[in-house]
């Protein structure tokens, strides 16, 4: 397959560089220093045991360099979804399709405002890691997975062909019964994991421990759980202990990527995930006390990072 990598970051620069190295033909977009990290020196992934591969890529920072291709994979951060949709174009023909890999589910939707629903895909993916360098991302665990689907959730040979490819490099990969049931689990997860951790700032083993701040943690589960079946999504009021039961078995020393994008003063994910609970939670006229404290207490950090407020 001809499959586009938009947005090479530690998500779509680590399933590309496995994609490539089972020989399909691959093509990564980045910019500045990591596409000529990527030209010079190839794709570095570090595996947990320490050991790392390179592997020679292609890398472009214009997609009309590219042409049409079969898939794309998009890798950027939530909150440059409408951005890359708009850059992709070059990318897209009759039968090509997208699969959103970021936090949140509303990146659906927002492709299919430019690209129109038939060339957008769901899509949601397990792993750990992070760029460590341009061009240079470590796995710290987890074992790789991706699904992704149709928005209606048709069988289709396109979609079964990326599987495939996955499968091929040696990724856990599946077209799920429901997508938009997939995406709504893992958004569970992160959301309410992510909101939490960004305000206590510590990581997950701390979280989980003091009874106060665990009583949080399950209750802006429940209240994910809520939206979602508001909204429609096969979600059980259970689903909430089975989450909160896999924050007990993740390492007492895990953060989350919007945690530390706070942490640091980065412009975080805010908006698609503890942001997306409250907003979706008013369509459907259900409360969210806990997120919309979250929310509101992370807000003013959010809007200095993107520097709409100035310290």
């Amino acid at each position: 397959m001809r499959i586009a990598i938009y947005g090479t970051g530690a998500i779509g620069g680590y399933f590309g560089f496995r994609l490539a190295q089972a020989g399909e033909e691959v093509f990564f977009i980045a910019r500045g220093q990591t596409v000529r990290a990527l030209s010079a020196e190839g794709l570095v992934i570090e595996h947990p045991d320490g050991t790392s591969v390179t592997q020679a890529v292609q890398a472009f920072e214009e997609p009309s360099l590219i042409g049409v291709v079969d898939a794309i994979i998009l890798g950027v951060k939530a909150w440059q979804v409408p951005e890359a949709a708009h850059g992709m174009r070059p990318l897209i023909g009759k039968d090509t399709f997208v699969v959103p890999l970021q936090n949140g589910v509303e990146a659906p939707a927002q492709l299919s405002r430019f690209l129109g629903s038939d060339h957008v895909f769901g899509g949601m993916c397990r792993i750990s890691c992070k760029v460590v360098a341009p061009g240079r991302i470590k796995h710290e665990g987890l074992e790789p997975y991706v699904a992704f689907g149709e928005l209606d959730n048709r069988a289709g040979e396109r979609g079964q062909r990326l599987v495939e490819a996955f499968r091929k490099a040696g990724v856990n990969a599946e077209i799920p019964p429901d997508i938009h049931e997939a995406m709504w689990r893992k958004f569970l997860l992160i959301a309410a994991w992510s909101g939490l951790a960004s305000v206590t700032r510590v990581p997950v083993g701390i979280l989980r421990s003091v009874p106060e701040t665990r009583e949080l943690l399950t209750e802006s589960l429940k209240e994910v759980v809520t939206v979602g079946r508001d909204k429609g999504i096969s979600l059980e009021e259970d689903d909430a202990i089975t989450t909160l039961d896999f924050i007990d078995r993740a390492p007492a020393a895990a953060t989350t990527s919007m945690q530390r994008d706070v942490m640091e003063g980065r412009p975080s994910e805010l908006e698609a995930l503890v942001g997306a609970v409250v907003r979706l939670g008013k369509d459907v006229g259900c409360p969210t006390p806990v997120n919309s404290f979250v929310y509101g207490s992370l807000l003013p950090l959010e809007l200095i990072a993107r520097g709409t407020v100035q310290v």
